[in-house]
């Protein structure tokens, strides 16, 4: 069923289910202060690198439409993810989810010795994954709001094959590296492994599973390797350690089907035709 209503429901201000429990185990400070909000797929990418590198990290829940002092101390914007690193003198802080990403994959190579791209031995393999990246950020995620906030039939039926074929490009990114590479290029392949990739991506095709096909009827495109990847991203540890219950985003996302003023940065830069914040 469709969702036609907009029944002025708000996001959330904490997990619920699987999210939960991680933040849970999560609550101790330590050397590194996760800024996040349990709705945003951007604060999600990070949450899955830090669960699957395997680094310490504590979990600190924010309003970022409030945007506390603590946060824009961290990411002057006042946007999450952001980050604290509390073991420097005085502290030091990092925010935008890709550089995040980034610095994270830098500090498990020297500690935990896991990682989210193939080895530097196999510099093509590690290209192929940012391109696949680059896609995500440029393609895939725009397209995924444009979806979401098109308020018209002709305009949501247009959003839908934009979205789709930014799918379909990205299976053809992996089909590529699968092909090109001697590396473990993430979970396309069913190696267990995420990638750069995986993790980028993961959190807007898991919406594309619930808050899609609530306010859009949405569906995958048909094709069993698509659909096995995306049950394997999904139920992977890592990343189903950082998902909430559904009515969680159901709820949160609302606001962005009914294009609602204001909704947040990204959508106001959806609207202008800009790029993402």
């Amino acid at each position: 069923m469709v969702s036609s209503n907009d029944s002025g429901k708000s996001y959330h201000l904490a997990c619920t289910g699987d999210a939960l429990d991680t933040a849970n185990a999560h609550s101790t400070p330590g050397d590194i202060t996760f800024f996040g909000s349990c709705f945003c797929p951007f604060v999600q990418r990070a949450w899955v690198a830090l669960e699957y590198l395997g680094i310490d990290y504590h979990v600190y829940e924010v309003d970022p439409y409030k945007k506390p002092a603590e946060l824009l101390e961290v990411s002057p914007k006042g946007l999450v993810p952001a980050l604290k690193l509390n073991h420097y003198n005085a502290p030091r802080a990092l925010n935008e989810s890709t550089v995040i990403l980034e610095f994270l994959e830098d500090v498990a190579s020297g500690s935990t010795q896991k990682s989210l791209l193939p080895p530097v031995s196999d510099p093509y393999a590690r290209a192929l994954i940012r391109l696949q990246c680059d896609h995500i950020n440029r393609t895939l995620v725009p397209s995924f709001y444009r979806y979401l906030q098109a308020q018209e039939l002709d305009k949501q039926v247009e959003c839908a094959k934009e979205f789709v074929e930014s799918l379909i490009g990205l299976v053809k990114l992996f089909e590529r590296a699968e092909k090109e590479s001697e590396s473990n290029v993430g979970l396309w392949g069913d190696g267990g492994v995420l990638s750069l990739a995986d993790v980028m991506a993961g959190p807007w095709i898991f919406r594309a599973t619930n808050v899609l096909p609530h306010y859009r009827g949405f569906a995958l495109p048909s094709g069993e390797r698509l659909g096995a990847y995306v049950a394997r991203l999904v139920a992977h540890p890592a990343f189903k350690a950082t998902c909430s219950t559904e009515q969680l985003y159901l709820d949160s996302y609302e606001r962005y089907a009914h294009n609602r003023p204001n909704t947040s940065q990204v959508a106001n830069a959806i609207n202008s035709g800009r790029g993402l914040p």
